[in-house]
């Protein structure tokens, strides 16, 4: 995830510990004893949207970048987390309770650190375990957004710890640029912290703190649960859902999560869908030429190169370039090892058959987002077509795309890094739309349509 750069805030209200019932009296009063503050600004309250947001703690990543757990990063202590939880007590030599705290927690920091220095990690399983807490790398994203979208952000922080209820707190900030004449436009901040089991029980106290008649976003930093009760109800609330397939331990469940929840009609954006952005409108420019707009039917053989460890966007890209030239998935066929192979076919409308190819690439200085797309080739078996196209992330991935021979015959673009496709970057502009995506729909049923072939 990348680095955020907070907006300088002015701090009404601390992080204040309140019991439930009286978050609204709380929040209420920080404004009615506010008068004017620092340099005479006086505090208005925001009221622009709700932003929800689910974020699990370090726990469940760290076990699984270790070894210890295998089910999706979501917060849910189930029997698998459980049990993931007493095995890495036992080996830690710790009571084996089942549930965390702050030693283990603290335990399991170490250890992490220890197998990194041993290089006992892969790669996947590091990016697994980039611990993060809402008082950190959350609300650095939060104030970001904030700071032009100023509102009511609500965090819900699932712990595999003892269920004690859930703890409340609220804060209120104001940037400092959003200000009108002398009075500064301000945020307000509530973050409940418990189980999963103790949240979903408050389910109808986090409905009352959604500001009536305003939009209201969904943030789920977890694997998309579609069973988990609290998911639902949170859902069914927001005008959005908001994800991000490249944090997903097993990607291609989650894809089938996000086609299930896209074909019962939730309004779902996913921010590594949104990376894509540059790869596709090269693709298109590629084509743009007259003399080769009826070449790009001519395309037969695709490969696709990304970083190792989630070929979430890979999939994306390939769905998407299936649904524009209208390919049918026929096959698929995976070969685990170095490349993580994945073989897919297509017919084409006039029956032609596509043979598309997915290779993850190891890399040794690995990007920030797991998955990224390095390089991709479009290319066709009729060697007088000029439909030749060759996309790449930097100098190596073409090198590998070109070796295949014939490079004059391609047309070579770089896909150069965007300042803007950082996570609160894609996460602002997510917030300033309210209709469905229809591309990214209609990409994700042919990704349902590949993946229903996966044996």
């Amino acid at each position: 995830m990348s680095q955020t750069q907070a907006p300088p805030l002015v701090s009404l209200q601390a992080p204040k510990d309140v019991s439930l019932d009286v978050i609204e009296a709380e929040l209420s009063q920080i404004w009615q004893s506010y008068g004017q503050g620092e340099d005479g600004l006086a505090a208005t309250r925001a009221a622009t949207f709700s932003f929800l947001v689910y974020e699990p703690d370090s726990v469940q990543s760290l076990l699984a970048a270790l070894g210890y757990y295998t089910g999706p990063i979501d917060g849910i202590v189930g029997p698998r987390m459980t049990a993931a939880i007493k095995s890495a007590q036992k080996a830690f030599e710790l009571p084996a309770t089942g549930q965390s705290n702050a030693e283990f927690t603290q335990r399991l920091k170490t250890e992490f650190e220890r197998a990194k220095v041993n290089g006992s990690l892969t790669t996947a399983a590091q990016r697994l375990a980039r611990p993060y807490s809402p008082d950190l790398e959350g609300s650095g994203i939060a104030d970001v957004i904030a700071a032009s979208n100023p509102c009511r952000i609500i965090t819900l922080c699932p712990a595999p710890e003892a269920d004690a209820g859930v703890q409340a707190q609220v804060s209120a900030y104001c940037p400092i640029q959003k200000r009108h004449k002398n009075t500064l436009v301000c945020c307000e901040y509530v973050t409940l912290r418990g189980t999963s089991e103790a949240l979903e029980r408050v389910g109808g106290v986090v409905t009352e703190l959604m500001i009536p008649e305003l939009p209201k976003y969904l943030w789920w930093k977890a694997s998309p649960e579609a069973e988990y009760p609290l998911f639902r109800r949170l859902s069914a609330l927001a005008d959005l859902v908001i994800m991000d397939s490249s944090s997903f331990l097993e990607p291609e469940t989650g894809l089938k999560q996000l086609g299930r929840l896209l074909s019962e009609g939730m309004n779902l954006a996913d921010l590594n869908w949104a990376r894509l952005a540059p790869w596709q409108e090269l693709t298109a420019e590629a084509f743009d030429a007259p003399e080769r707009r009826a070449a790009v039917r001519e395309i037969d053989l695709v490969s696709i190169d990304y970083e190792k460890g989630n070929h979430a966007q890979a999939l994306m890209f390939l769905g998407w370039a299936a649904s524009r030239l209208q390919w049918r998935p026929v096959s698929y066929v995976y070969e685990p090892g170095l490349y993580d192979i994945r073989h897919i076919q297509f017919v084409s409308a006039d029956q032609r058959f596509i043979e598309a190819e997915l290779a993850g690439l190891p890399v040794a200085d690995s990007g920030q987002i797991l998955g990224d797309l390095i390089s991709l080739k479009l290319a066709s078996t009729n060697a007088q077509a000029d439909c030749g196209a060759v996309l790449c992330s930097g100098t190596m991935g073409c090198m590998r795309m070109e070796a295949g021979g014939g490079a004059q015959a391609y047309r070579i673009q770089q896909v150069s890094a965007l300042e803007d496709q950082n996570t609160e970057q894609l996460l602002g502009r997510q917030l300033q739309r309210w209709g469905r995506d229809v591309l990214y729909e209609e990409s994700m049923a042919l990704v349902g349509e590949i993946l229903s072939l996966s044996a």
